[in-house]
């Protein structure tokens, strides 16, 4: 996987572009695209535009972040997840966790 982030000009939004397969494999990639940002941001941004598949080890992994960015209180969003994404993120009640939203 590739990740590509953008840092807001005033700093209060990161967004985290996600390219490829969201694994196991992209755990050190993933947390240290936010984890070392400082200060922290307001809002976290993931474009799954380009993400073509994420498991079980993905989930946790948006838990943590969710964690880090504040838990009940983060203010977490992903973008342009493809129906099957969307269907995963539903399975199991994360669109309750998280704002998400479909492609376009």
């Amino acid at each position: 996987m590739e990740i590509q982030s953008a840092l807001s000009q005033d700093g209060s939004t990161l967004t985290l572009a996600l390219f490829g397969k969201f694994d196991y494999t992209c755990q050190q990639m993933f947390q240290s695209a936010y984890q070392e940002i400082s200060p922290k941001p307001d809002k976290f941004i993931l474009d799954a535009l380009e993400l073509q598949s994420m498991d079980s080890s993905a989930l946790g992994m948006l838990l943590l972040l969710r964690n880090h960015a504040g838990g009940d209180e983060a203010d977490v969003s992903i973008v342009n997840a493809k129906p099957d994404i969307i269907k995963l993120l539903e399975t199991c009640k994360f669109n309750e966790l998280f704002n998400v939203s479909a492609l376009g």
